[in-house]
């Protein structure tokens, strides 16, 4: 024996220490290889592994506004990737790469040297691109020291293995595709299109450099968070490719120079365009995943890399917002002054605790078993608290009840813009900000639509034999079976002696005439005629419908009021137009959903867009001629509900109708007043101001510079009339004007 000629007893056993760690290490590199530790894939799962994709939604002019992920990865192809981007990660991370094959055992012991013996933390690691494409694949599970060295030689196998699958061209791409970049984003599509706000293909050399430095600590190099740390980086990264020759000291230094500069897009659900739109077109699919799965199609919207493409038009939208955010930020001061002190969300203790008994951390704290008093007490703890408003954020002492009454005064609002005549949607605001105010007013809300719900019953009451210039008093009037109900007119106008046409009655939204035209329609004639234009909301058999107390969806009024324009044909509303997979193979087309049969006769339709225009000319909408000084061919209707709780526009133009609505989700406050919370001032703003922006645009000249059709010549004639008649003098002699005239409502018709 060897050992036994060895005199030294120490070194003898030193010896045999030695031989029995080398022979332990080589069975604890055997037994990981042999799956003791866990399972080490095989070259079959390693040739087809699967990228989890995010799915991307796009607007009908190609603008990406969004994605549904788990993981925000877009993975793309090798021809897809600049050169200086590969040339970066190669030279910062790996600049053996294309020496090694999968493991580099020089690289490795240089660490070691100088990391162990040097104290050189500069050092870098010692792990391969490959080697790093291992762990993006196979995730480490545990950060105990011991599994850390598994995980490690786990590694250096399959990356042997990946090398002896892939070329090194396939490595780099798997690579950068799989490799994260923080914030939930991975691979450097996603990265690129977040942090510029482009394609990976577009990236410029100082660009690419950015991203490639993210990686050795994608918090600490983050250029949103840490600008100077990432130049700093970035520019280590640019000396690393003119030391590996991939670009020449002079572009080097030239670049070095150039200021870091980022165009940041989120894609967080809560931020970004048309965040409202994007969460419906998300349910929308859900539903549309489940049709899949019963015909035996397996699809993930988080995972499967779906391609969404919707009606939604990019610019229309981003106005449509901006011109929204700028009006209600002036209502909601206006509408705080006109409270005062006596504002119900700081003086109604009732209101209050209704309302804080209704929030989500009550309901949270009671699930818990904690009595009232307990819970109000926890809740009227002071805390640090940031609280949005629309100047911005700001940080305050304050409890859980002051946030919940701070949020209690806001105003908020829906929009809804739509082709009338297929009804896809163009525009989509469901509120005032997403991250607070989750419940979609366009989608979700039914509130009562107030006088936008006269038009319906006028057309009722052609489609029934009246003509339009039939003359209908203004008097109020007490009507005995109905409890002595006594609709009335807004405003101190005397019109005890007055009788309007139809047109002057609906253009200046005359409530007393709305009831008696109901009256003479029928309410069963107005629910059917509803119910054709596409209202399928269940509305009250009561005279009150004349001024608008049936609840209806935003969206359905929208639908309703687009057959003004679309041969008396109801549209519906919808929002995606083709899905496709990754590849750009559709999926599913979606068509357009319209009214198989018309409502109203063309003469009827001719007739009620005239008396429209007659609002925006002459009646309750005139201020969009006089005060925003729009000339566009526009028809419409305001609305105001009962106690100024909801204000309504409707625009209607021969390319577009357009709805919006603004009040607030507690229904127990309203406005102070009418003038401020009329439809006329609250809703019809957010219309007027997006069209003041649409026209200085002359790409959408086809919609805002279309023409209604000229009626026909008999429709005219049947129109020609005097908008206002007087009582005679002997009926205004035997009349008092000062006594309600009573009489029966009759509901035979």
């Amino acid at each position: 024996m060897i050992l036994k000629k060895i005199k030294s007893p120490i070194l003898r056993y030193a010896i045999l220490a030695l031989l029995a760690l080398v022979a332990f290490f080589f069975l604890f590199i055997i037994s990981i290889y042999w799956g003791a530790w866990g399972k080490i894939p095989g070259k079959e799962e390693l040739s087809d592994f699967q990228y989890q994709r995010a799915s991307e939604v796009y607007t009908a002019d190609s603008v990406l506004i969004g994605k549904f992920y788990l993981y925000d990865r877009q993975p793309i192809a090798f021809e897809a990737i600049p050169k200086n981007v590969l040339n970066a990660l190669v030279a910062i991370e790996d600049e053996r790469f294309y020496e090694h094959t999968g493991i580099d055992y020089q690289s490795l012991g240089r660490v070691a040297v100088k990391t162990i013996l040097m104290q050189d933390q500069s050092a870098g690691g010692g792990s391969t691109l490959t080697q790093q494409l291992a762990k993006n694949l196979y995730p480490r599970r545990d950060r105990k020291k011991a599994n850390i060295v598994v995980d490690k030689i786990k590694e250096m196998f399959i990356a042997s293995r990946l090398e002896g699958i892939y070329s090194k061209d396939e490595i780099l791409t798997h690579y950068l595709n799989t490799v994260s970049f923080g914030d939930n984003t991975f691979g450097i599509e996603s990265a690129s299109l977040k942090f510029f706000n482009k394609q990976a293909k577009d990236l410029s050399v100082e660009e690419g450099a950015v991203l490639v430095g993210m990686l050795k600590a994608t918090y600490g190099y983050n250029p949103r968070i840490f600008p100077e740390r990432s130049l700093t980086r970035r520019n280590l990264v640019l000396l690393a490719m003119a030391n590996n020759e991939y670009i020449s000291a002079e572009q080097k230094d030239s670049i070095t120079d150039v200021p870091l500069k980022l165009d940041y897009r989120d894609f967080d659900s809560n931020a970004g365009l048309a965040p409202y739109f994007r969460e419906e077109v998300r349910k929308q699919l859900l539903k549309w995943n489940e049709k899949q799965k019963e015909e035996g199609n397996e699809y993930n919207i988080y995972t499967s890399g779906l391609k969404v493409y919707t009606t939604l038009d990019y610019n229309m939208q981003f106005w449509a917002e901006e011109a929204m955010r700028e009006h209600m930020t002036s209502l909601q001061s206006s509408f705080e002054k006109s409270y005062g002190k006596n504002a119900p969300w700081s003086t109604n203790k009732k209101l209050i605790q209704k309302v804080v008994k209704n929030s989500d951390v009550y309901k949270k704290l009671k699930k818990q078993g904690l009595e009232h008093e307990k819970i109000m007490d926890s809740l009227s703890v002071k805390k640090e608290l940031v609280l949005r408003d629309w100047g911005g954020e700001k940080t305050v002492q304050g409890s859980s009840i002051d946030s919940i009454t701070h949020y209690m005064k806001f105003l908020n609002t829906g929009s809804l813009g739509i082709d009338p005549k297929t009804g896809a949607v163009k525009t989509w605001i469901g509120g005032v900000d997403f991250e607070h105010f989750k419940y979609d007013h366009v989608a979700q809300s039914k509130r009562q639509v107030g006088s936008t719900f006269k038009p319906i019953v006028y057309t009722a009451a052609l489609e029934t034999g009246t003509l339009p210039c039939t003359y209908f008093s203004a008097e109020e009037v007490e009507y005995e079976n109905l409890k002595g109900w006594s609709p009335s007119n807004s405003g101190k106008k005397d019109e005890a002696y007055l009788n309007y046409s139809m047109e002057e009655a609906l253009s200046h939204s005359v409530n007393t005439v709305a009831v008696k035209v109901l009256e003479k329609a029928g309410i069963q004639n107005v629910i059917t005629m509803a119910k054709n234009m596409g209202i399928f909301s269940k509305l009250p058999e009561q005279p009150s419908l004349a001024l608008g107390t049936g609840e209806i969806y935003l969206n359905e009024l929208a639908g309703a009021y687009a057959g003004y324009v679309n041969n008396g044909k109801a549209v519906y509303p919808y929002l995606i137009n083709v899905i496709t997979n990754r590849k750009d193979s559709v999926l599913t087309k979606f068509e357009p959903k319209r009214a198989k049969k018309t409502a109203f006769s063309e003469e009827t339709r001719q007739i009620m867009v005239e008396m429209m225009k007659g609002t925006i000319d002459k009646g309750t909408a005139s201020r969009i001629r006089t005060t925003y000084k729009l000339n566009n061919a526009i028809a419409g209707k305001t609305g105001t509900t009962q106690n100024n709780k909801d204000a309504w526009f409707v625009a209607i133009m021969p390319k577009l109708v357009h709805v919006t609505w603004v009040g607030l989700d507690n229904h127990e406050i309203g406005f102070r007043s009418t003038s401020l919370g009329q439809g006329a001032n609250a809703a019809l703003p957010i219309f007027a101001k997006w069209m003041q922006e649409m026209n200085k645009h002359p790409y959408y000249n086809e919609i805002t510079q279309a023409q209604f059709k000229r009626p026909n010549p008999a429709t005219l004639e049947m129109l020609d009339c005097e908008p206002v008649k007087r009582d005679g003098f002997f009926k205004r002699l035997f009349k008092n004007p000062d006594k309600k005239k009573t009489k029966k409502f009759r509901q035979g018709n």
